[in-house]
């Protein structure tokens, strides 16, 4: 049996998304947009001096599984690397495009029932896609330690 595309757990999470407020002069924003659908992230980090996101602010203007990819990320980006960030936005690609393995990135597993839903896989991505190249570039901006 399949399990409905919006189920109570990703209605839950796209009511709930920690993070939405802009921040003030970020080190890096980053704003990516579904042409399929038109859902848009915003991130903005600040990183702190070993590179990991020290704060983070979100603007979703998306659907609802969207708004719950992006509950996801922002619940669990503080205190992640640039490079670990990558490699969860790489993972979730991988995985919504057939992969076996599901990324290791907590509640993920929420979109199964989207997995044969090829028209929403770019808006379960954009939260990720974003904090990605966001945090990429803040990291760029870190002074090289000596």
């Amino acid at each position: 049996m399949n399990a409905p595309l919006y189920n109570t757990r990703i209605l839950r999470l796209a009511a709930t998304i920690p993070h939405q407020q802009r921040l003030e002069a970020p080190m890096a924003s980053v704003e990516k947009r579904s042409p399929i659908c038109g859902s848009r992230v915003t991130v903005d980090v600040d990183t702190d001096q070993d590179g990991r996101i020290e704060r983070i602010g979100l603007l979703v203007r998306a659907c609802a599984l969207g708004q719950a990819s992006a509950s996801l990320m922002a619940s669990h980006a503080v205190g992640k690397t640039a490079a670990e960030l990558g490699a969860a936005r790489d993972s979730l690609a991988e995985w919504l495009a057939g992969a076996e393995a599901t990324p290791d990135w907590p509640g993920l597993d929420i979109f199964v029932p989207a997995l044969p839903h090829s028209a929403r896989h770019a808006s379960i991505r954009l939260a990720f896609e974003a904090v990605a190249e966001a945090a990429a570039q803040a990291a760029a901006t870190q002074p090289v330690p000596r």
